[in-house]
């Protein structure tokens, strides 16, 4: 395959991931204030409600009130999580209490870069390749990504939560490539969800590949796919 004038990567699931899971970190959270519950609950209805709730894409607002609705958008998800949990009504103060939820979030606690991150993007800059992102995280990607010292590996980030639609539409990537000025089939889409990613990107014309992480194995053994070959570093 030609070598591509730019790759977009997919952030969490492909960048980094949440340590251990989510539930754990619900868990853990919730046990500094004194609510006791079970991970793997939390777990399997943070899901539930993650997809359930509306795509995390805000269209035709003023990008100013793009934080707050975030943060609404996902105080909804945690508030129906300890819900489903049965454990809502042990929490004295749930809103202070998703305040620091949510700041967690923003700072290295939750999160773990895999070990092949740092390799493959100075591989493809040395190769004189552009890379951008292309996630349906929200702002807070900004700081992550700074503090595993990412941010100057990219020339753009394009988030659902200010683009108006979310992975697998189309216009998400659509506005990512109007960034670069690039046509479809000049560049790569590298993500772990083939909905999201590989669907979402192959609908536009660019080159999908499918990342299959084996966590169970290591957080850094990899294999990027798709229906025709095997992309390696």
């Amino acid at each position: 395959m030609k070598q591509p004038k730019v790759i977009f990567l997919d952030a969490v699931g492909t960048l980094f991931g949440v340590k251990g899971s989510v539930g754990e970190v619900y868990r853990y959270l919730a046990a500094e204030v004194g609510v006791e519950c079970d991970a793997s609950l939390l777990e399997k209805v943070f899901y539930q409600q993650f997809k359930k709730a509306p795509p995390l894409a805000f269209q035709g607002v003023d990008i100013m009130m793009v934080p707050d609705l975030e943060y609404q958008w996902w105080y909804r998800v945690a508030y129906d999580t300890y819900t489903e949990a049965n454990v809502i009504d042990q929490f004295s103060d749930f809103d202070g209490f998703f305040r620091q939820l949510y700041d967690y979030f923003a700072t290295p606690h939750p999160w773990f870069l895999y070990t092949d991150v740092f390799p493959a993007l100075q591989h493809w800059q040395k190769q004189g390749i552009t890379l951008g992102i292309i996630s349906n995280f929200d702002s807070r990607i900004y700081e992550v990504l700074d503090i595993f010292g990412l941010t100057n590996f990219f020339q753009t980030i394009t988030i659902s939560s200010t683009t108006g639609k979310a992975k697998p539409d189309s216009h998400i990537f659509i506005k990512a490539l109007e960034k670069h000025n690039c046509k479809p089939e000049e560049t790569w889409h590298i993500g772990d969800s083939r909905k999201e990613d590989y669907d979402g990107a192959k609908s536009v014309g660019i080159n999908p590949f499918l990342l299959e992480r084996n966590e169970e194995v290591s957080r850094s053994d990899y294999t990027i796919i798709d229906s025709m070959e095997r992309l390696t570093l």
